[in-house]
């Protein structure tokens, strides 16, 4: 993948709390109260890695955690949160390009498949398939437009603003939802906010 946020790493969450206040915060604690103690997982594209903090807070220890983030400037923020007793594994790199164990018991998407176009976002997808071991959970949280004017306006300029800045590749949503489908995953939970514009869900995947 071409893009990376090392030119946004400095105001990312200052700019997603001015134009989605905490909603972008919200969804992605919600899915964490389905995460159990003693956990292996992988958190591909953390972005800044509060969630690193907010995870310590809810489970001080045995968390193993991979930390997955192809920003280097976004890394070196992440690298610096409090994450207890728990064991967390900073790996800087595109996460197709890192050989993956078959045993996570949680994989954690925040707001990573919005960057890609389809071909992209199947490809990651599958990688982070083979990663989730049999009936562990896909907690994943993105952008999911319910069809109204202002949410198709603001996508389109945050993929507009995105691609100029950061070089993504996207310039629309992926189905990933059908690829959800296609693996017989099942939501366990799901969640809207920001009115219907942001959609938590927990996915169960099939043993």
């Amino acid at each position: 993948m071409a893009d990376n946020y090392d030119n946004a790493a400095w105001f990312y969450d200052s700019l997603s709390r001015v134009v989605f206040g905490k909603a972008i915060v919200n969804a992605q604690v919600y899915l964490l109260q389905y995460i159990q103690s003693a956990s292996k997982i992988l958190i591909v594209g953390g972005g800044t890695g509060w969630i690193l903090e907010t995870l310590t807070t809810l489970h001080p220890t045995k968390l193993k955690i991979t930390y997955i983030e192809a920003s280097s400037k976004m890394m070196a923020i992440s690298a610096k949160r409090n994450i207890g007793a728990n064991d967390v594994t900073f790996i800087n790199s595109d996460v197709e390009n890192i050989v993956l164990p078959s045993d996570f018991d949680v994989v954690i998407t925040p707001f990573l498949f919005d960057n890609f176009s389809q071909p992209t976002a199947q490809k990651v997808f599958n990688h982070l398939n083979f990663g989730l071991k049999p009936d562990g959970l896909w907690l994943y949280v993105d952008f999911e437009p319910s069809g109204k004017l202002w949410q198709k306006l603001l996508l389109k300029t945050m993929h507009m603003f995105f691609r100029i800045l950061c070089g993504i590749e996207a310039s629309q949503l992926p189905d990933v939802k059908r690829l959800f489908k296609e693996q017989h995953y099942k939501v366990i939970h799901s969640k809207a906010f920001f009115g219907n514009f942001i959609k938590s869900v927990v996915y169960n995947r099939p043993r």
